[in-house]
């Protein structure tokens, strides 16, 4: 999964985290399961730019039943 970041602010971004919550998803649109994963925010991202990240998201197969999928669809940002 690649995640574009942007700094609108005044200063650097100087450290964080990313959180990815990737959902196990039926044929109907029900989501049955979120996964949760952290990773760290490629900081510095200077005052007034952008950076781009790529993760790999990986779930147990035993995870996702025949018929279901994932969608990585949350990205919450913490940084300092």
């Amino acid at each position: 999964m690649t995640v574009a970041f942007r700094n609108s602010g005044g200063t650097a971004v100087r450290s964080g985290s990313v959180t990815l919550g990737t959902h196990i998803v039926d044929l109907l649109g029900i989501d049955w399961a979120t996964i949760r994963t952290t990773e760290t925010l490629p900081a510095p991202i200077a005052a007034d730019s952008g950076k781009n990240a790529t993760w790999t998201v990986c779930v147990d197969d035993w995870r996702v039943p025949l018929g279901m999928h994932i969608e990585t669809r949350v990205v919450t940002v913490d940084w300092s």
